[in-house]
């Protein structure tokens, strides 16, 4: 599940899924253990490092009820792997605007092979949705978004990963329990070692589960006794991330976005995924859905300011956003899920000709703002909730369309301003 975030992310699907060394995806094997080469690029030291390392962290898992036998048998093909750290350190120079984000996320292709499947699956997404009450559509999407359709589940054996972050990462205590979460899964005997594949960062399967969110969210839907989320037989997967989202407060029958046609003159300073007002109240300010259908309660988001289109946004899109906390993901994923289930794509218009921001421009927003005295926090170039505040609070001061949309105007009027 880029980003790590509240299930760590499911979404590493935003992080490219990169070819590690292991034996293809397939059935559990049962006895055979694997001695890797050591991987190329690792020094002796940090090699000799890691493995000290596996030695000392080995009475803390034990403690964690991992047994001798199995640390021993999972921690036999741990190598230091310098490309994990390599991605993890990484910083991304610029960021795609929403609209190429959401082109790729709903694109026609993926759309295309979504109906395909969904109906080849369409049994299993019968019962996954009758148990779990989530909407089929977003299960499909869910697990488009993840890895396509199970075609980029990631082959790097976790293990070896999650151990050389666990030692030498910037995030070694979160990647730490995420090594003791995969100890558990390979003790209870649903895959082993080998078999236990995924990205660099540790997401699994093909709705890309970290270990912590296995545990507490994998089921085994088809009764085989494991809970199977590496097999090319995606019905696991496909019911725990239904099980994610029921257990996340999805609503039955209750959409997760809304476009929406907002009315001229319409405060901007409304907008905001919090500032939940029901579908009547926002009715009676003109705001009405471009499909003609009634509006739930929700809040209102502009992702592209007020140049772009908007969205009503309920408790589902919320659940989305619990699997993967970001609302570009979850209005991909809904955007995607309203496709294969037969409906148009985005009916409005982004403001392509104007382009976007680049990352360093971002940092430069956030500066500027935190000179003017609207403390965003130190600069990354993510244009986050407290970013986008200061950037309402801001144009209120200049007396502008208070829509909270970091673009090329602002950055202009901000260092006029300063």
């Amino acid at each position: 599940m880029s980003r790590v975030s509240t299930k760590l992310m499911i979404s590493v699907a935003a992080l490219a899924v990169l070819a590690g060394c292991a034996a293809p995806v397939g059935s559990v094997s049962t006895g055979s253990s694997v001695t890797p080469a050591p991987i190329t690029g690792a020094s002796p030291a940090s090699e000799a490092g890691l493995q000290a390392w596996i030695q000392s962290f080995r009475p803390r898992a034990m403690s964690a009820g991992i047994s001798g036998a199995t640390y021993d048998r999972a921690m036999r093909i741990a190598r230091y792997n310098p490309e994990v750290i390599r991605l993890d350190r990484k910083q991304a120079e610029f960021s795609r605007p929403v609209w190429e984000y959401l082109d790729s996320a709903a694109s026609d292709s993926r759309t295309t092979k979504g109906r395909g499947l969904a109906r080849t699956y369409g049994g299993t997404l019968a019962q996954v949705e009758g148990r779990y009450g989530v909407d089929r559509n977003i299960v499909m999407a869910i697990w488009g978004m993840e890895s396509n359709f199970g075609g980029n589940r990631g082959k790097m054996q976790i293990i070896p990963s999650l151990a050389t972050l666990a030692y030498d990462g910037r995030r070694g205590e979160m990647f730490q329990n995420q090594l003791i979460a995969a100890l558990k899964i390979l003790q209870a005997g649903d895959t082993d070692p080998e078999h236990m594949l995924g990205s660099w960062a540790g997401a699994m399967g093909h709705t890309q589960f970290m270990p912590t969110s296995y545990l507490a969210y994998a089921v085994d839907f088809n009764g085989d006794g494991r809970r199977d989320i590496w097999s090319d037989d995606p019905t696991d997967s496909l019911a725990s991330t239904a099980s994610y989202l029921n257990r996340s407060g999805w609503v039955p029958g209750l959409p997760a976005v809304v476009e929406v046609r907002l009315p001229q003159g319409f405060n901007y300073g409304q907008t905001g995924r919090g500032n939940v007002k029901s579908g009547a109240t926002w009715s009676s300010q003109g705001v009405r859905s471009v499909s003609g259908q009634q509006l739930p309660s929700g809040g209102i988001i502009a992702p592209a300011g007020a140049q772009g289109p908007a969205f009503l946004v309920t408790k589902n899109f919320m659940a989305i956003r619990a699997y993967n906390a970001s609302d570009n993901y979850a209005l991909g994923v809904a955007m995607l899920a309203n496709r294969i289930g037969g409906g148009p794509g985005i009916v409005g218009s982004f403001p392509r000709e104007a382009g976007a921001l680049t990352h360093n421009e971002k940092e430069e927003v956030q500066r500027l703002l935190n000179r003017m005295g609207y403390n965003v926090g130190e600069p990354d170039g993510a244009i986050g909730e407290k970013t986008m505040a200061a950037i309402k609070a801001f144009q209120q001061r200049i007396g502008v369309s208070p829509d909270g949309y970091a673009n090329a105007t602002l950055l202009q009027q901000l260092r006029r301003a300063t």
